[in-house]
């Protein structure tokens, strides 16, 4: 699938397209089919930040000890 092979989204990138989701949940007349599907890809998206400040966490925890 094209999709794995495209290069990962910083966190930052990340949390922009988060927010574009979130404006675009708030807008009153965005049908529920719509809403729905903009749901579902900002819960994909906040699995993909936790996974990246996860990896960031681990990599200073390896630092550390290597202090």
């Amino acid at each position: 699938r094209m999709a794995k092979k495209e290069e990962k989204k910083t966190v930052e990138e990340l949390f922009s397209e988060l927010e574009a989701i979130t404006m675009r949940l708030e807008e009153e007349e965005l049908p529920l089919e719509e809403a729905f599907l903009q749901y579902q890809k900002g819960m994909e998206l906040l699995k993909e930040c936790n996974a990246a400040i996860d990896t960031v966490e681990k990599q200073l925890q390896i630092l550390e000890e290597a202090e």
